[in-house]
């Protein structure tokens, strides 16, 4: 007891001495310095440091964005080095970090690559060997890895506050792009088969599957079937003559998709009913404007990217004024709209201009994967200039892609997704969706569509709803900012409660919305062309104000549907 005693002092000496990086550790981030006066070893001191440590919740501060051990995979390893899940690490330094073949991370920012491997007591920084004092380790499914150690190799500062059990890493480059000059899918094992539409106009299906898959690897391999949705969704017309991204968003969103193309093959001239979805989207990010810095990001960390552009080509592509074949180029000026999506891939800052059949301003072109089969281009693959008219005006990225046991229920009522918008020509809009519920369920997550950029949210949970007056006495369960426009998944939560529902109680999600600028700021359906002109108001009950108070029904009054999704799991 005496000992331990003794230990505990010098224990609370280090707590109260100041704040320390792990930097003043043994090598640059390993074992702990000897104290004066302890006769503990270095293998005996550091597991009690890390124990206490972790007794507590630790934060990890990243460029302002915090973590904590409570919701995250974060800890305090033997060797005094903070873990992080490489989720947190992709998500938090805002680089690329995939695993491949279940052992080996490959981390990617700007232009440094460290590859490390599991259990390995050493990692590849740009190609040579550095030592590793904690090597990545697989935990409870988990992948970690040392956040200080990671950081360090590509550009990030950190440090460790013993005083506040927190962590801070920052970006030490004076670089504001994340991405390298030239980037390419294909060299990082991350992009599916090229497949071939051949004379549908499915373009929008397979571009937007591709992305899927490419956002899914290098973790996983498989291919989704464009014939599933194309002919299994909720609109009303043959849209194998043509479609758009929105159409994907609402069959994959409402979870009527993805299948396996094994399942529901290409070309067969029918579709397979009664299949479910094998995965669940729960986020989608839209970019638009030709935010060239974002759609790299995008590419680098995600995946595939879909987008559109004016094809004057054919699935030929060799008689189009605008496509040289030579060298697999292509660039369109003028004013025509897209009439085709594609997926982005990579790019290179440096393309020659030259290589266009067109005169352009400067170099640079986004490398594409086409649908038109391998015979295309460099084996299904072109380039698109800089300069084109079109490229990168509006663009997909599957940012969210999960297993079908994430919930147990989807409660909805716009299986045709965002067809519109509505408001009361101010940049705030409260919606309210009322749901029954159909056993002992608790609400986990909600879901909407952010409409513009820098949306704000507020959501609402009203248990036992009976009128629109009640919808005024809600529980606050999520509130934050959205950055890009998109759709969302937000998990619901309040004060560490389980939101509990009882089996056929009626109950209703508030959602508020503050978009700057916007007039009509909350995504609806309804029936607004052929494709959705058998538009379902029968499946929903749904509400909007102006000010939280005084609401109207949406369906009698504004005949449509709010895009409000709620997500619960079975008790």
């Amino acid at each position: 007891m005496y000992h331990m005693k003794r230990y505990l002092l010098f224990a609370a000496v280090l707590l109260a001495a100041c704040v320390v990086r792990l930097g003043i550790l043994e090598g640059e981030y390993g074992q702990a310095a000897a104290y004066p006066g302890a006769s503990l070893s270095k293998e005996e001191w550091n597991p009690l440091i890390a124990a206490s440590v972790n007794e507590k919740k630790i934060t990890v501060a990243v460029d302002g964005r915090e973590y904590d051990s409570r919701t995250t995979p974060v800890y305090m390893d033997d060797r005094l080095n903070i873990m992080v899940s490489a989720e947190i690490l992709a998500e938090g330094l805002k680089c690329s970090a995939h695993l491949y073949r279940d052992r080996e991370l490959l981390v990617e920012k700007r232009n440094d690559a460290v590859r490390l491997k599991l259990n390995e007591p050493a990692m590849t920084v740009n190609g040579r060997q550095h030592p590793l004092s904690s090597p990545m380790i697989k935990k409870n499914g988990q992948y970690y890895v040392s956040l200080p150690e990671v950081a360090g190799e590509i550009g990030y500062s950190f440090e460790w506050d013993m005083q506040k059990n927190r962590a801070s890493a920052g970006d030490n480059s004076k670089l504001a792009s994340v991405v390298p000059a030239r980037y390419d899918l294909r060299e990082k094992e991350r992009l599916g088969v090229v497949k071939n539409q051949e004379d549908t106009g499915m373009c929008w299906a397979f571009a937007s599957l591709s992305a899927m898959e490419s956002t899914l690897l290098p973790e996983e391999s498989l291919q989704f079937s464009p014939d599933h949705m194309t002919f299994s969704n909720s609109f009303a017309v043959d849209v194998s003559e043509g479609g758009e991204y929105m159409m994907a968003l609402a069959y994959l969103l409402a979870w009527q998709g993805p299948v396996y193309e094994k399942d529901d093959p290409f070309g067969d001239g029918k579709t397979e009913p009664g299949l479910l979805p094998v995965k669940h989207v729960q986020e989608v990010q839209i970019i638009e404007g030709k935010d060239y810095e974002k759609i790299k990001e995008a590419v680098f960390r995600y995946g595939g990217v879909q987008t559109a552009f004016y094809s004057s080509m054919g699935g030929g592509a060799k008689g189009s004024e605008f496509y040289n074949a030579g060298e697999h180029a292509y660039c369109y000026i003028g004013t025509e709209r897209p009439n085709h999506e594609v997926l982005i891939i990579g790019w290179d800052d440096q393309y020659p201009k030259e290589n266009f059949p067109v005169n352009v301003e400067g170099n640079g072109a986004f490398l594409c994967q086409n649908s038109w089969g391998d015979g295309f281009g460099d084996g299904g693959v072109f380039y698109v200039s800089y300069y084109d008219t079109n490229i990168g005006s509006h663009n997909v990225v599957y940012t969210q892609i999960e297993e079908t046991d994430n919930y147990d229920h989807i409660y909805q009522s716009d299986l045709c997704g965002w067809v519109g918008q509505i408001g009361f020509n101010e940049e705030t809009v409260y919606g309210a969706n009322v749901y029954t519920a159909q056993e002992a369920e608790e609400l986990s997550a909600v879901g909407f569509y952010a409409a513009g950029k820098n949306t704000e949210y507020s959501i609402y949970l009203v248990k036992e709803f009976n009128g629109p007056r009640s919808l005024e006495n809600g529980t606050l369960i999520a509130n934050g900012c959205m950055e890009n426009i998109g759709y969302y998944t937000v998990p619901a939560v309040s004060g560490g409660k389980a939101l509990l529902l009882e089996p056929g109680e009626r109950y209703a999600v508030v959602l508020k919305l503050s978009t700057p600028e916007a007039i009509h700021p909350m995504a609806i359906e309804y029936a607004a062309d052929e494709p959705t002109k058998d538009v379902d108001l029968t499946d929903g009950e749904g509400y909007i104000s102006p000010d939280g108070k005084r609401w109207e029904h949406v369906e009698d009054a504004f005949s449509c549907n709010l895009c409000i999704k709620a997500y619960t799991k079975n008790r």
